[in-house]
Parts: structure tokens; sequence; C-alpha cells
């Protein structure tokens, strides 16, 4: 009776391990580490500029380049300034709206076999993780990424003020959409990188 309760818990362990082995596949847990990564990468340089470059005054500039500057701002709404939270109730709604955007992303990412889709989704999820970061703690989202050109004493920006998070999220919804139209079911199957990492 022991041997066939010590067999019993061997088989039920091995079906744990085996289980967790197929989910966290090589190219899930590389994904998991690019989106840690991209969280505390986007932290770090928020950390930077509003801490040790002085700059944490809405409009404080330091200029680098004639086309890009370090321009602090906050983003009190989501993406391109969108649905602007203008309440209590309405930030924490927002950080509830991103966060369950962050854990449909995450489960997908947990679900998806091939590499480049997984990456593309790291890139996002690791971006949302540090914006709701900042909604949580500070109430808005810290911006300071100023790309822009002059032209004819004007100012033109092809983007609005951004962060490492929000460029992040564009360069994987960029991947996920450039696979989905380029990339064929059978081409990403028999990718040999993907098959290589999920083993």
């Amino acid at each position: 009776m022991r041997a066939l309760r010590q067999g019993g818990a061997r088989v039920g362990r091995g079906s744990v391990v085996s289980a967790l082995s197929s989910l966290f596949t090589r190219a899930r847990l590389l994904g998991l580490a690019l989106a840690a990564l991209v969280a505390t990468f986007d932290q770090s340089t928020k950390w930077y500029v509003t801490r040790e470059l002085g700059l944490n005054r809405i409009g404080d500039k330091l200029e680098l380049l004639p086309f890009f500057d370090l321009t602090y701002t906050r983003n009190y709404g989501v993406s391109l300034g969108m649905l602007e939270a203008t309440s209590m109730e309405m930030r924490w709604l927002l950080v509830l709206l991103t966060a369950g955007i962050a854990l449909v992303v995450l489960v997908w990412l947990m679900r998806e076999k091939r590499l480049g889709d997984i990456l593309g989704l790291a890139l996002i999820l690791g971006g949302a993780i540090g914006n709701i970061y900042d909604r949580f703690t500070l109430g808005f989202v810290t911006d300071f990424a100023d790309l822009h050109v002059h032209i004819a004493g004007d100012i033109f920006r092809p983007f609005l003020i951004f962060n490492v998070a929000d460029a992040a999220i564009t360069i994987g919804v960029v991947v996920i959409l450039a696979r989905a139209l380029f990339v064929s079911e059978k081409d990403a199957d028999s990718d040999a990188p993907s098959s290589a990492l999920e083993n």
C-alpha cells in the first residue's frame, strides 16, 4: 500500500513537472525575462530623468540633440492622452483597465508558441507594467522623450512626448501586426529558432 502511495505521489509530481515544463517553455521564459527587462529599464530611465537630472516639473527640459530633448511631462490618460483621469475614481479605473489589458497580454504570451509573437507580446507586457506602476504609485505616467523637428521656425512632433514603456508597446504592436500580415502559420510553425527554444 505504501509503495502504491509513493508511486502515486511520484506520478502526481511528474505530471505537475511535465505540465509546468510544457507551459514555461524556453521561448516563454525568454519572453517573461524580456518583459521584466523592459519594465525595469523603463522605471530606471524615469528615475534617472526625474531624480538624477532633476527634470520633475512640467516643462523642465534638457536639450540633447537638434531633434531630441528630454522634456518632463505627465500623462493622466492612456495612449495619446485619451481617457484622461480627472478624478481619483477615474485614476483607479484606468489602473484596473490597463491591468486587465496586461493580464490578457500575459495569458496570450503564455499560450503562444512562436518566438517572434512571444517577443512582441513581451515588449507590450513590459511596457504596460512600467506605465501601470507609474499610474498606481503616482496617479500619472511620466513622459520625457521629446522627438521633434524644426520647420520654418516651428516645432513639429511626429509623436507626443513619450517614455521607454510607450516605445516598447509601440514596437511590440508593430511586431505582432507585421507577423500577422506577413508570416503564415506554416512558416511560423516550422521556424527553427522558435522550435529550438520551445524544447
